[in-house]
């Protein structure tokens, strides 16, 4: 699977669409190949009418389109697929949301899933590296067509960085209130005063 197979989210239709976390379950599934309504329901453990509502909107904002049909006892059933291998989106919104599509699979996921979250200390060329180890991972084209299929999830990224604390201004000197009888340190005492004579001056 190559970068050409990832389409873009660019319209309001798009993020509205995949702002519920049923339609990034949907889009999962439909993973997996083509599916009618009822199969959809049973694998997602909901009901046909919501299941309908929820491909509804992803049709009409492009992401899912009709892909024949099969006749059912009673009436024809419409098959769907998706209308892209992949999907590309940045926004933090849209993340949030397929990241709780994607903790309700990975919980409803049999047997139990393998799951690790971790930190490393990379350099700058050893990240890279990593992330086209795991781009290539990513594309690499399936070698059993017959067999079960497997969520795989990859990522690797560089946490927030905490900003640096303010430097703490200096303390400017303070002292306490003077003592009774006392004068501030910063006012000078004052000088007595002297009363002197002048020559010829009556006593």
């Amino acid at each position: 699977m190559g970068e050409d197979d990832f389409a873009g989210i660019t319209t309001p239709e798009q993020f509205k669409a995949l702002g519920h976390p049923m339609r990034h379950r949907l889009l999962f599934a439909l993973g997996q190949g083509q599916a009618t309504i009822s199969q959809l329901a049973t694998a997602l453990g909901s009901n046909k009418g919501n299941i309908a509502h929820h491909l509804k909107v992803l049709a009409e904002a492009g992401l899912v389109q009709p892909a024949g049909t099969r006749q059912v006892r009673g009436g024809t059933e419409q098959y769907y697929q998706r209308a892209s291998r992949g999907l590309k989106y940045h926004d933090a919104a849209t993340t949030e949301v397929a990241f709780r599509a994607l903790a309700a699979e990975i919980a409803a996921a049999e047997p139990d899933p393998f799951l690790m979250l971790r930190t490393l200390r990379l350099t700058p060329e050893h990240a890279r590296q990593l992330t086209a180890t795991l781009r290539d991972l990513a594309h690499q084209a399936e070698d059993a067509g017959d067999q079960p299929r497997y969520g795989l999830l990859l990522g690797l990224y560089q946490p927030a960085q905490a900003p640096p604390p303010d430097p703490v201004p200096s303390a400017a000197p303070t002292t306490g209130p003077p003592a009774a009888g006392e004068l501030p340190a910063t006012t000078p005492p004052p000088r007595a005063a002297t009363r002197r004579g002048t020559p010829g001056s009556a006593r």
